[in-house]
């Protein structure tokens, strides 16, 4: 008995627990009802692994959660532009820690829209403190945060006008045939 329910536990798919689910909601996810994850146009850690599992000559969907780890610190550090989200220090898959904008302590949630890449110093400052009270107490960090915030914002709306565009162009050239 026991070893069956073992073997059921090693089984498990480490996604499918609620505390590590992820979404691509903007912002901090903690207000993201898990039940109705909000799927943004960027591909998720999880969509990305659930691909590369399937790819897999084991295949079968199995990942440990070290997998699920460095593809939240990949996308993450993608997210940032491979620079820390609070002193724009450049960082490497190796270097980058990932901070909790919305600490774990005080209710925010393990998922990507509430991760950003730091530089260990960084994020050792931050500690588990809100993000306006961080920035209160070091307003370079806020003021990086901020343009930091609105270049991502850019390339996402650059992204969208050029996928409306290429859906417009395959329609008209559909239309044209």
């Amino acid at each position: 008995m026991m070893a069956r329910r073992m073997m059921r536990a090693s089984n498990r798919n480490p996604l499918n627990r609620p505390d590590v689910r992820l979404t691509a909601s903007a912002g901090a996810s903690s207000f993201v009802d898990r039940r109705k994850a909000v799927q943004g146009p960027r591909r998720s850690a999880r969509r990305s692994l659930t691909n590369r599992a399937a790819r897999s000559p084991r295949g079968h969907g199995h990942f440990s959660p070290l997998d699920l780890k460095h593809a939240l610190r990949r996308e993450a550090l993608r997210d940032c532009g491979h620079r820390c989200a609070y002193c724009a220090t450049p960082l490497r898959l190796e270097t980058a820690t990932l901070d909790h904008v919305m600490p774990r302590s005080l209710g925010g949630a393990n998922e990507s829209g509430n991760l950003v890449a730091a530089c260990a110093l960084c994020n050792r400052l931050k500690g588990d403190q809100l993000p306006f009270e961080f920035f209160t107490r070091h307003p370079w960090a806020g003021e990086n945060f901020v343009r930091q915030a609105r270049t991502v914002h850019r390339a996402l709306k650059r992204g969208a006008r050029r996928a409306i565009s290429l859906a417009f162009a395959r329609t008209q050239d559909a239309f044209a045939a």
